[in-house]
């Protein structure tokens, strides 16, 4: 089989950031240039949400400019929230392909400059126009989800905020997270409402930053480093934009095919994931992928987080870094930061947030769960 490997990653802090999206993206490229020659990258991939933020389209050109890399071939791509990995697939299909040794694959955000509304609207394009219409917000989106998984499976509101402390608890050893302060489930549930039973707490905040990887054919890694980041499988899955179509509600049949494929591709099963990190941006999602992922049975997945199982040093850590929750969620960074992380991990360069993992699975998604781009990592 031929694989595509990860040979350097970079990521800015998060946050609220005054600098442009171009020193953004500068300073999360700047990590993988002690390890990668810009000289020796033959394309870029730019995954990129929205061009509402900054009132710009064309970031292939934007960010090839800003890194010095012009005139490669450079692109956006886009799936919302789930640009970022789509990026990174995207310059793994180029690497397994042939046409290229060396790919970056980036993701970026701005949003912090626009007010909640224009943010909340522009990520409203993300849901089906007949939602758009009605008013009906992606938190809302997700509200129904969230209500109709604890009516049918006993979760409660503490069961959605025990995944906020766990993730900002994680964030605390973070030094790039948006957010590095411990939460409790009371001040989560006291927290602002934000669509019932959802509450600003249980959702990840706007934030701005960039992260990167570079992806190399096994050729070329060789010239980087010994031990390289196995790219073991990358796949993608949809599902329709509005949650109103589905037979379920609570069942994420995008995150569920993409990750059947992904375990396909590896040649593994879920018990050979040893850390993930999944798209909780708001926390009911969290719990929804630890049961499409395979780590807990349907119906099941928030005894996981209440029995502490998800927390660093449990069967199956999940979101060491923080989550979106906590690390933060430039939208279309979220993918690439998720990597970024796994590949700290399994390189043990994560600090006091190292697993010890030899394998790694990033999930990230876009709209409600309607595109799915799921990774596998090993070392």
């Amino acid at each position: 089989m031929v694989l595509a490997y990860i040979v350097a990653a970079g990521m800015s802090k998060i946050g609220r950031r005054e600098e442009s999206s171009r020193e953004i993206v500068a300073e999360a490229f700047e990590e993988v240039t002690t390890v990668v020659d810009p000289r020796d990258i033959e394309a870029v991939y730019v995954g990129v949400q929205s061009e509402v933020y900054e009132h710009q389209i064309m970031y292939g050109a934007l960010v090839a400019e800003a890194l010095g890399l012009l005139p490669r071939e450079a692109y956006r791509v886009e799936a919302c929230a789930a640009a970022g990995a789509l990026a990174l697939h995207t310059a793994v299909m180029a690497v397994k392909s042939g046409l290229v040794d060396v790919a970056l694959a980036v993701g970026v955000e701005k949003m912090t400059a626009k007010p909640t509304e224009v943010v909340t609207d522009a990520l409203m394009a993300a849901s089906d126009i007949v939602d758009q219409l009605s008013g009906v917000t992606i938190p809302a989106h997700y509200a129904m989800v969230g209500r109709r998984y604890m009516y049918l499976y006993g979760a409660t509101e503490e069961d959605l905020c025990e995944v906020a402390v766990k993730n900002h608890k994680h964030a605390m050893d973070n030094p790039k997270a948006h957010f590095k302060k411990a939460v409790s489930v009371e001040e989560c549930l006291k927290s602002k409402p934000v669509a019932t039973p959802l509450k600003l707490l249980d959702s990840a905040p706007i934030s701005d930053g960039a992260a990167v990887a570079v992806v190399a054919s096994e050729r070329a890694a060789r010239r980087y480093t010994d031990a390289p980041v196995k790219v073991l499988a990358s796949t993608v899955a949809t599902d329709t934009l509005s949650i109103s179509q589905r037979d379920d509600i609570v069942w994420p049949t995008a995150v569920w095919e993409a990750a059947q494929r992904a375990y396909r591709q590896a040649g593994l099963a879920p018990s050979h994931i040893q850390v993930a990190e999944v798209h909780d941006a708001f926390t009911i999602n969290e719990i929804l992928m630890y049961e499409a992922l395979g780590f807990a049975k349907r119906g099941e997945g928030y005894k996981l987080v209440r029995e502490g199982q998800t927390y660093i040093g449990g069967k199956i850590p999940v979101n060491p870094s923080g989550g979106l929750k906590a690390r933060g969620h430039p939208i279309g960074a979220t993918g690439l930061a998720q990597i970024y992380e796994l590949y700290l991990q399994l390189t043990g360069r994560a600090g006091r947030r190292n697993t010890g993992a030899e394998v790694a699975m990033a999930v990230n998604e876009g709209g409600v769960n309607s595109t799915a781009v799921v990774h596998i990592l090993a070392i």
